[in-house]
């Protein structure tokens, strides 16, 4: 369950964005929570690909805390930024690419491939499915999010 003005500030989002053309999901702490995952959200991570990145920024341009720029790790890269809408964070994430195991860089993520929908208030929210998020956050050494994940796939299964 997400917290209400979570909620809110979410379906603001989806409406904003509906019609755009633009390839995005829910993903993170928000995106666990709405398909049942018993979890407190800090902020609303929105993914997409490097275009999409850079329109939501210009959707949200009066809202932007941090402008959307390139980001790298040791285990990915990426685009980045933020804005606020009613006092919740909305980080926007585009290009992810995790490192391959020979030091490379995998194609950036295809949000498409991974993503289905929820359905808030007659509204349909994409979301990332979370067996290709347990998988990601494997590659990204985040052990504690990815064993979270598999142990609630392994028990919500039939689910």
């Amino acid at each position: 369950m997400i917290p209400e003005n979570f909620s809110e500030v979410l379906k603001k989002v989806v409406r904003q964005l509906e019609g755009q053309g633009i390839s995005w999901a829910v993903t993170g702490s928000v995106g666990f929570a709405l398909q049942g995952l018993p979890v407190t959200p800090n902020d609303i991570d929105l993914q997409s690909d490097w275009q999409g990145a850079y329109e939501m920024e210009q959707i949200f341009c009066d809202h932007v805390t941090r402008s959307v720029s390139p980001k790298t790790s040791e285990r990915m890269r990426l685009v980045t930024g933020v804005f606020e809408l009613d006092g919740v964070q909305v980080e926007i994430i585009g290009a992810i690419q995790k490192r391959l195991p020979d030091g490379g860089w995998e194609e950036p993520v295809n949000v498409d491939d991974y993503k289905h929908f929820i359905s808030i208030d007659s509204l349909q929210v994409p979301v990332l499915d979370l067996q290709y998020e347990q998988e990601a956050y494997l590659k990204l050494g985040r052990m504690e999010t990815a064993a979270l994940l598999a142990d609630w796939l392994k028990n919500h299964k039939d689910n």
